[in-house]
């Protein structure tokens, strides 16, 4: 792909190629400092969530985009992964391109072995 004269910037930044990361690899970047989003509904965060997260349901997150750090990386789950896919392509859309998809939701963070609060 031609980028251009050398030294100037790309036209879009390079996004990883891999969104999609294992709880326990989620876990460790949480651990470090990174923010977890649950893109599920308040009912489902009621009943079962992990600890830490920041509730914003998919159908809030265009309003509640300033919510969502830019400088720093973002790992979103909801219960198997469809939804936190879709949240992942709209903040990458919108400048958040170090945001990721916890693979599996919190049905695999659970599988893991990884906290949960009830």
């Amino acid at each position: 792909m031609d980028r251009g004269v050398i030294g100037d910037p790309p036209i879009l930044p390079r996004m990883p190629e891999n969104a999609e990361v294992s709880p326990k690899a989620s876990r460790e970047a949480i651990d470090g400092g990174a923010m977890l989003i649950d893109v599920r509904e308040k009912s489902e965060y009621n009943e079962l969530h992990i600890p830490g997260s920041v509730l914003i349901p998919l159908g809030e997150l265009p309003a509640r985009l300033a919510e969502v750090p830019a400088d720093r990386d973002v790992y979103v789950h909801c219960r198997m992964g469809g939804r936190s896919g879709r949240a992942v392509d709209y903040l990458r859309a919108f400048g958040r391109t170090n945001s990721f998809n916890v693979t599996g939701g919190i049905e695999a963070w659970q599988a893991a072995g990884l906290p949960v609060e009830r």
